[in-house]
Formats: C-alpha cells, structure tokens, sequence
C-alpha cells in the first residue's frame, strides 16, 4: 500500500497543477473577454421624448464686479469659455455654447451696504429701483455686460429671475425674510412688485436689446431665507398665486411678451409631495390642475413650464431614480403638455461619493455633475438643464469657472465641469428631440446609474449621443440603428488629461467601433455627409 501511495502521489500532484494551469489560463482568457467586449448600443430614431430648450447657467452674483471692474481681455476670453461656438485649428470648440442665460435681478442689499446685514459684499446685488420710486439703468452694469456678450455669442433664452423684491417694497426694508414664515413683500405692494418687474423687462430691453423671454419672481419659495447669508425670500403659495395674478395682469396691461416662469422650487420634492412645509409644496398640483383653487395654467402671461432644482435629490441613487420617476408621473398626470426645466442646480450635498466643500477643477466632480445632467434629462424629462454660478470666487463646487475673488482683476481657472457641461451644451442644439436608446443587458434604472450612461438626441441633420464613462477602464462601443444617410461622425472627449475639454478626437463612420475612454465623457455628432459611402 505504501508502495503504490508512493507511485501515485506525484502523479496526482501533477495532475492537481496542470488541471490548476488549465482552468487559472481559461479564467485569464474569460477575464481578457470581459475587458475587451464591445458594449452594444441601439438607437431607435422613431421614439421621441421631451423636446430639449437649452442649457444654461446664472450670472449671480461674481458678474457684477467681472463685467464692470476687471480687464476687457480676460472677460471676454471668459464669455468665450461660456458663450462661444467657434472651434480651434483642430476642430474642438473652444467654449461651451450655452443656449440660456440667467440674470439676478437685484434687490439694491449692494446700496444698503454692511447695513443690509449681508455678511458677504459678492452676495448682495444692486436694484434698478430707487427709493424715490425712479429706475437708474446704469446699477447692474457688471451683469448687464455679460446679458451683452451672451446676445453677442448668440444666446437666445434670457431668464430674468429674482430672490428677493426690492428692499424698498419688503416689509422690513431688507432682502431677507425676519421670520420665515410669509413672503417679505409688504402686502401692500403685490401690484408695485408686478409693475417693477414690467419696467425691469422694459428698461433692461432697452438698455442691451435683450427682452427676457422668462421671468422667475419667486425663487426657491420653499426655504425661509432669514437673515444673512444673501437675498431672499420665502413664499407660501396662496401668496405666490396672489403675486402672479397681478404679475399676469400687468403684463398685459404693458404688452410684456415676457412669459412668467413657476415655480423654481429648491427642491423638486415640493413639485409633487408636501416636502418640507404643506403650504409650499404640491406646487405642480396647486398651479396646474384645473381644479384647484391656485389653477393659474390658463394666464395669457404663464409659461406651460414648472421649474425646480435638483439639490439634494442625487444621492443616494434609489432617491435619484425615485424623485425623478415621481416628478415626471406627477407632470403628466397633471398636464402632459407641461415641460420640466431644471433651472438651479451645483454640489451642494456632503455624501460618500462628494462634498460641497472645496473646489474640484478635475473630473470627479465633472462626472458627478455628469451623472445629475443625465438623470435630470433621462428620467425627469427635463427640456431644459441649468447650472447655478457661472463664474464663482468660492472654495466650493459651484462653479463652471472659477475667479480669484478680487473684484477689480485676477486670474480665472476652468474647471472640468464647465467642460462636462459643454458635452450636452454645446452639441445638443434647441428643438433637438431625446430618442430611445437602449443597450444589451441594461438592468434596473438604479444600476444604470452606476454604470455607462447613454443618451442621444436628433434634429433634420444630426444625432448627438452623449456617453458618461466613470469607470477606471476603457470601452469598446458600437452603435447601430443609426439611418444610412447618417454617415459621417465625429467624437470630442472631456478627461481628465490636460488639453481634453471637449476635444476633438477622431472622425469616423458610425459603423465603426470605438474606444470609450475610462473617466471620461464623449459626445458623439452624426451628420450626413453625401460625399462619404
């Protein structure tokens, strides 16, 4: 027995270590496959969802002192950055080419001075209205320079939207709520509030040209806005449906083609649940369903939008999916010809993926933001995507391009995000229509989320398909259900490798595989070209 033990012991062992070298050879080979497969993606152009707007971003509050202090070289270099369509020598776009602006119209805490109790100078803003009841159209300037620039660029969707009325009409003189409870309009001045915003649309489009196509009067009602951090007010909404009637009214009176924009909620929660305060909340309910006692849809003067911000909404992603999923089931049961813009959105939120706290100029951040774009426009059906400070001096991830805060001059860097932006902005013209895009073996919406995200977009003569990759590895794409008359496609990436913002990388036909870079995002444009097979 021994003897025989002694004989098949090795032989064993040899067989132990080659069946071990077999299948350790085929587990490489499986793990080499499943780097390497190609991730399938179908367009389907014949199913359409929302209709894209624009994408935009806020000139509160930096511009007030970058438009009127600092050098005209570096300001426009920035309106560039922001605004601009044209492309360097090698085809890249060198800037984003926002289709929206946002304009703070102020609320004269930057007259009041230390004594508007506004502990920081770059959150208070200037009013056009005096305390003697006249309109001084040179406050503003810094702002009103960049509403020129955006003009210039060929910007077409101007937002005038404001936090708080005017100090001369608040109840307590200050652009902030003393208690928090009601709006800080004195209740004797809804049709002076309504009067101011009709001379505002008027003086504005005569200083610059620009005629706002929007006005916001009441932005996030939700909160309380007490005293000190910036301008503010709450509103409840029997006091917002009470403003808006005499906004309405006074637009007609003075043939102001400007629409009114509801209902900038600061949290899309309060779009569809009572949220934090029942008489701020339901608001699409309570403005847009015909039986309610708030109905104002049917005012000549209304927008057939709501608006809301995405702030604490993106993580963790079951609350993502979730609120989105309910926003939009809420939209169209109320109104299914009502669109969704998401008009204010930056990292405000602390969680395991990302903190508010300290400026990111890198891609973490840009993907992120990535992530809440896709969102917002995939399950919320959002027309359109804003984002908040379009210039920001603050050690925070609010900005698209950052300043050194130094109101008469300094340097300004660009951070990823304003490049991640720009893969949707620049590319996803108006009147594009989102279309169906589906992948093999995509699984619930929640992971989703945590994978590629794809989306795409067309017009007559071009699909946009913007691809999210936050993965440390590389892709392999391939797209089908493109039309043959589609022939022609060029990809610009966004990374974090210096030089790619939007860069232009290749130009192929759409039947071509390609490599979808690790912790990136690619916007892929198809077009037609009749020269091309």
């Amino acid at each position: 027995m021994k003897k025989s033990h002694a004989h098949t012991k090795p032989i064993t062992i040899f067989w132990c270590i080659f069946a071990c070298f077999i299948l350790r050879g085929l587990e490489c080979r499986s793990q080499t496959t499943n780097a390497n497969t190609v991730l399938k993606i179908e367009l389907n152009t014949n199913k359409t969802y929302q209709t894209i707007q624009n994408f935009g971003a806020s000139d509160a509050w930096s511009t007030q002192f970058v438009g009127k202090h600092w050098p005209e070289e570096k300001k426009e270099h920035i309106a560039k950055l922001l605004f601009g369509t044209t492309k360097k020598a090698d085809g890249s776009p060198e800037g984003i080419g926002l289709t929206a602006w946002r304009f703070n119209i102020g609320a004269g805490s930057a007259e009041q001075g230390d004594t508007s109790k506004i502990k920081d100078e770059w959150r208070r803003a200037e009013s056009f209205l005096l305390e003697n009841g006249g309109y001084n159209w040179d406050k503003q300037s810094g702002q009103l320079w960049f509403l020129n620039a955006a003009k210039k660029h060929g910007v077409k969707t101007f937002i005038g939207f404001v936090n708080s009325p005017p100090v001369h009409l608040t109840k307590n003189g200050k652009a902030w709520s003393a208690d928090g409870v009601s709006s800080n309009l004195a209740n004797t001045n809804y049709k002076s509030y309504a009067n101011f915003l009709v001379e505002v649309v008027k003086g504005v489009s005569n200083k610059t040209g620009v005629t706002f196509n929007y006005i916001s009067p009441f932005n996030e009602p939700q909160w309380e806005w007490k005293c000190c951090n910036q301008e503010g007010s709450p509103w409840n909404n029997s006091e917002l449906y009470r403003a808006t009637l005499e906004i309405d009214k006074a637009f007609i009176n003075n043939n102001i083609s400007s629409k009114i924009e509801l209902t900038e909620a600061g949290k899309i929660n309060a779009l569809y649940t009572d949220g934090e305060n029942a008489n701020r909340g339901n608001q699409i309910d309570y403005f847009f369903n015909k039986d309610s006692k708030g109905y104002v849809g049917d005012l000549k003067s209304m927008a057939q939008k709501i608006a809301g911000h995405s702030y604490f909404s993106t993580y963790n992603l079951d609350n993502a999916v979730k609120s989105r999923t309910l926003l939009n089931q809420n939209r169209i049961n109320t109104n299914p010809h009502l669109e969704y813009w998401m008009t204010e959105y930056c990292i405000l939120e602390n969680n395991k993926q990302i903190k508010g706290n300290g400026r990111d100029l890198g891609m973490d951040a840009a993907l992120y933001m990535a992530r809440v774009i896709h969102s917002d426009l995939v399950i919320a059906n959002a027309s359109a995507w804003h984002w908040w400070l379009a210039i920001s001096p603050y050690n925070y991830k609010d900005g698209l391009i950052y300043i050194d805060k130094n109101k008469y001059g300094g340097s300004y860097y660009e951070s990823k995000m304003l490049w991640a932006l720009g893969n949707y902005s620049r590319f996803i013209s108006p009147k594009m229509k989102r279309i169906e895009v589906s992948r093999l073996g995509k699984s619930s919406k929640k992971e989703d989320l945590k994978g590629i995200l794809e989306s795409a977009y067309i017009s007559g003569n071009e699909i946009v398909v913007v691809l999210v990759n936050p993965h440390e590895n590389n892709k392999t794409i391939a797209l089908s259900g493109v039309p043959k008359d589609f022939n022609v496609m060029e990809l610009y990436v966004t990374s974090g490798d210096e030089g790619f913002n939007l860069k232009k990388t290749v130009s192929i036909h759409p039947k071509q595989d390609f490599v979808l870079p690790k912790k990136a995002i690619t916007t892929c444009v198809i077009s037609r070209n009749n020269k091309m097979n």
